[in-house]
This record gives structure tokens, C-alpha cells and sequence, in this order.
């Protein structure tokens, strides 16, 4: 393995975010060689998430700027610092912005995937400093959750490394199991949040990207209905081949709420599980409503971004309704992104139908373009332009 003791500085092409709103600037970066506990990683493919976007439009957030955003990413591994044992050069990673050590409290209980040891910090998670610098004038560049795939190279924690070993998956698949959306999010809350049962009832709020995974990952729990609710009626169309049954536009049900139609659906019962997949407390509050007495159980997977309350009378608390949060789907990267990918492999979770798009990494602020203006699901950046697929 190439230890850091003979890694040297890479310089590379890195898509630099200089200003809240503006275009990714094409600059040459050096990348630092790992340090312990690191490792370099050459990006094959990267993908664009909403979450790229909430920050790379935040004007009142932390200082950030100039950083290298990119979070969803496949990639190989070039060189690894002192202390790396689970990974060696050119093994095929996932790098993941949470990260599991394997060691602390939470990383060994079933009941958390939110490592207790190295908690989200700016920069690298063991000293706070970035990996990255311009070429030209040697000016810092921040990283950004751990990742920052908007670049040839980058340096990662190895505890946010997840190794994918044994057959191949195609990376523009792999590329999407890195991120809490589509795959993560929506397939882990079903999967491992809600623990979706076989014959049940499904309410899905918000039928993009990680609505659709939801759908998917309670299909493949056994839910028999699986309701979609969103505004845009082309949504239904993408929702039926991913496992929703039957769909309510919120446009078209005059003056009943959304909650009275799916219990009207229901014989007067409701969901057994809703999923909230917006991030809007009155939509997560008609979720709980369209839920069964008894037993229904509401996940939240959306933020709101204002941090507002959400709403419930104590009473239908009382009497057996839940709310719970998913962050990350309840995944736990190491132990659980292998299982989707096999699960990819065998064909029993399907990730082409969330790639719309493809292009390549010279056209990332076209890609910025689409999914701002929400006319993509997914789409695919390759660092060699060469390598775009039929149908970009």
C-alpha cells in the first residue's frame, strides 16, 4: 500500500465554489497526500444532490467559501496514510459523509447509526484542516462533509470509506448508494426506520427522489398499497414503475385535506406507515393525521428548513400513533451499503430508473442548472467526459 510516507501532492481539475448562487469555477487544486487514518481517492463518476444546492446557495451560513462541494460519489484508491487496514490502492470505494468507526457506542449499538467519535465537523474529522489548496496562489480551500467529489482527486476519513468488494457494480450505480438520497434515505427508512411489514398500507408525501426510493424500499418489504401524494401528476407515471399503486394530487380533491382522502381510501382507518418526504411541518403534520389509530407509524425524512415545531395533538400520541426521524435512512454505511449493492446486482433494487441525466465534469453547472429547476432526478458527472453514457 502507498502510504503517505511516499504520496506526494497531486494537482488536479476541481469545480471550486467561490460565492453563495454563482457558477462553479473550473481550477487547478492541489490535493495533499492522506494523512493517518486517510485516504486519497480518484473520483470515477459523481452525482449532484439537493443537498450540494441548499449549500451552495447558503449567503448566511458558516464561512465556507472557496470550497469543493460533492457528496455522492464512486471512485478508486490511489494512496492511503498510516493507520488505513481496511482499504488498499485501487480498491473501489463509496466515500459517505457519515462516517462509522466501528468502535464507539453508538457505531456497536443496532440502535444508532450516528457515530459518537467523530461527529460532523468543517473540514477533515480528526483535525478540522482541509486537504485541498489553489494551485495558483496556495489559498486554502474548505472541504465539505467530509468528501467534496467536485474534484479529480479528493481525501477522505477512512472511516467514510465503504469498500466495495467482490462483483462489479456499474459505478454510475454505486455513485448513488453515497448519499442519503435516493438510495440511503428512502430504501434505509423503509427498510430499517419503519420496518415496513408484508400486506400493509404505505403513504408516501413527496414523490421525488427519495419519495420514490420509500416506495421502492416498501415494495420490497411487501407493502401491498403504497399510495404516492405529490402535486405533479407526471410523477405517477416514474411512481408506478418503482412500486406506487395508487396516487392523490392535492390540486384535485376540492376542499378535503389530504388525510381525509387517504382515510377514505383506507375504509376510515389510514396508513399504517407515512413517510414525509418534503421537509414542510404542515405536510408532516397531515402525514401523522393520515396514519392509523393503533398503530400508525410516521417517519420524517424531509428538513424544514426554518426549524419550525411540528403540530400533534397529545392525544393521538396517546393513543398508539408514532412519529420517528430518519436520518440516513438508519443506515449504517459499512454494514449496509454492501447489502444495496448486492441487492443492485441481483436486480432486486432498481437505480436507473433515478438517473435522468448524464454529462460531463466540464458541464457541472449545467447539471446545477437541471436540478435547481427540478428537471432531473439524478444526474451523472463523469471526470472523463469520455466515458458518458448513450442517452445524456
Amino acid at each position: 500500500m502507498e502510504h503517505n510516507s511516499i504520496a506526494r501532492p497531486i494537482r488536479c481539475k476541481a469545480a471550486v465554489c467561490k460565492a453563495a448562487g454563482e457558477p462553479l469555477e473550473m481550477e487547478e487544486v492541489e490535493v495533499a497526500p492522506p494523512r493517518a487514518h486517510e485516504v486519497r481517492v480518484k473520483i470515477v463518476c459523481t452525482s449532484l444532490c439537493h443537498t450540494d444546492i441548499t449549500f451552495w446557495r447558503m449567503k448566511d451560513g458558516p464561512s465556507m467559501f472557496p470550497c469543493i462541494l460533492g457528496h455522492e460519489a464512486v471512485g478508486v484508491v490511489e494512496s492511503v496514510g498510516e493507520q488505513v487496514q481496511e482499504v488498499a490502492v485501487g480498491d473501489t470505494v463509496v466515500p459517505v459523509f457519515l462516517a462509522q468507526c466501528g468502535e464507539c457506542a453508538d457505531c456497536l449499538s443496532p440502535r444508532s447509526n450516528l457515530c459518537s467519535a467523530l461527529p460532523y465537523r468543517p473540514g477533515m474529522p480528526r483535525d478540522g484542516t482541509t486537504r485541498f489548496s489553489l494551485a495558483a496562489s496556495g489559498e486554502p480551500v474548505h472541504n465539505f462533509l467530509s468528501v467534496s467529489s467536485f474534484a479529480e482527486y479528493t481525501v477522505v476519513d477512512v472511516a467514510h470509506v465503504v469498500r466495495l468488494g467482490g462483483d462489479a457494480l456499474p459505478p454510475e450505480q454505486a455513485c448513488l448508494l453515497g448519499c442519503g438520497v435516493p438510495c440511503i434515505a428512502g430504501v434505509g427508512a423503509a427498510w430499517k426506520v419503519a420496518a415496513v411489514e408484508p400486506d400493509s398500507t404505505v403513504a408516501v408525501f413527496g414523490l421525488g427522489a427519495v419519495g420514490l426510493a420509500v416506495a421502492q424500499g416498501s415494495k420490497m418489504r411487501g407493502a401491498t398499497r403504497i399510495i404516492g401524494v405529490d402535486v405533479n401528476p407526471d410523477k405517477f407515471e416514474i411512481g408506478k414503475k418503482l412500486g406506487v399503486t395508487e396516487f392523490v394530487n392535492p390540486n384535485d380533491i376540492g376542499e378535503q385535506t389530504v388525510s381525509e382522502v387517504i382515510k377514505e381510501m383506507t375504509g376510515g382507518a389510514g396508513a399504517d406507515y407515512c413517510f414525509e418526504c418534503i421537509g414542510s411541518v404542515s405536510v408532516m403534520a397531515e402525514a401523522f393525521k393520515s396514519s392509523r389509530i393503533g398503530w400508525g407509524k410516521t417517519v420524517v425524512l424531509g428538513v424544514d428548513g426554518s426549524a419550525a415545531p411540528i403540530s400533534i395533538p397529545s392525544f393521538d400520541i396517546m393513543r398508539g400513533r408514532s412519529v420517528v426521524g430518519s436520518y440516513f435512512g438508519g443506515i449504517k454505511p459499512k454494514d449496509d451499503i454492501p447489502v444495496l449493492a448486492n441487492k443492485c446486482l441481483h436486480k432486486e433494487l432498481e437505480l436507473d430508473e433515478f438517473i435522468t441525466h448524464r454529462m460531463g465534469f466540464d458541464d457541472i453547472n449545467r447539471a446545477f442548472d437541471l436540478l435547481a429547476q427540478v428537471q432531473c432526478l439524478r444526474c451523472i458527472i463523469w471526470m472523463d467526459g469520455a466515458e458518458q453514457k448513450a442517452g445524456a
